[in-house]
């Protein structure tokens, strides 16, 4: 004997399943860990220590000339959206940890004037190529000048990219850093919040 659903009912069932799933992961990094230092130099195991929590992280360099700045902004413009909330961490994480110490992740950070829910992170260069490796974060050196001075001043080439990592540390958005409309950051947030 053969069950006949009605298509309305059919299409309830698809609707309930597709509605409840949530985002789809794009990626897991609930089981890597990352021993980072925050912009005060204590020590952050990431993802790890933000579980329980939607993180929103760009990665950028602070002597970048362009890009970086608009993403850093870009999240600020998330975070004041938000009205700093308690669920909801906001990260700055490095590809440059030669010269971004975590001193100057706190300056940079105190350019912006932010607070307590926004850290800077940098690690020691092979683990902060295992983070970015693992966020599909490329960066290379495209330009390097030693000053009379003997410091050497150089630029990166880099990706331009802010994720969103859901309360188990698993990649559910991602997006082009500088250019995507904060709106869209915001409505996919508002989204899983509910």
């Amino acid at each position: 004997m053969k069950l006949f659903l009605p298509s309305s009912l059919l299409f309830l069932v698809f609707t309930f399943i597709t509605c409840n799933s949530g985002p789809k992961i794009i990626d897991d990094l609930s089981d890597k860990s990352f021993e980072v230092l925050n912009q005060n130099g204590k020590t952050v195991i990431f993802p790890d220590d933000y579980k329980g929590k939607y993180v929103v992280a760009g990665f950028i360099y602070t002597n970048c000339p362009d890009i970086c700045p608009l993403v850093t902004q870009n999240l600020i413009k998330v975070q004041k959206e938000f009205s700093n909330p308690d669920d909801i961490q906001f990260l700055g994480i490095t590809f440059d940890p030669k010269r971004d110490t975590p001193e100057v992740l706190k300056n940079y950070k105190g350019l912006f004037n932010l607070d307590k829910n926004f850290d800077f992170l940098t690690a020691d260069s092979t683990t902060i190529a295992e983070l970015m490796d693992s966020v599909r974060v490329r960066s290379q050196v495209s330009f390097t000048q030693v000053r009379e001075d003997d410091k050497e001043v150089y630029f990166m080439n880099h990706s331009d990219k802010i994720i969103v990592l859901d309360k188990k540390g698993r990649i559910i958005f991602e997006y082009g850093g500088s250019m995507t409309p904060v709106s869209y950051i915001v409505e996919d947030l508002q989204t899983v919040r509910r």
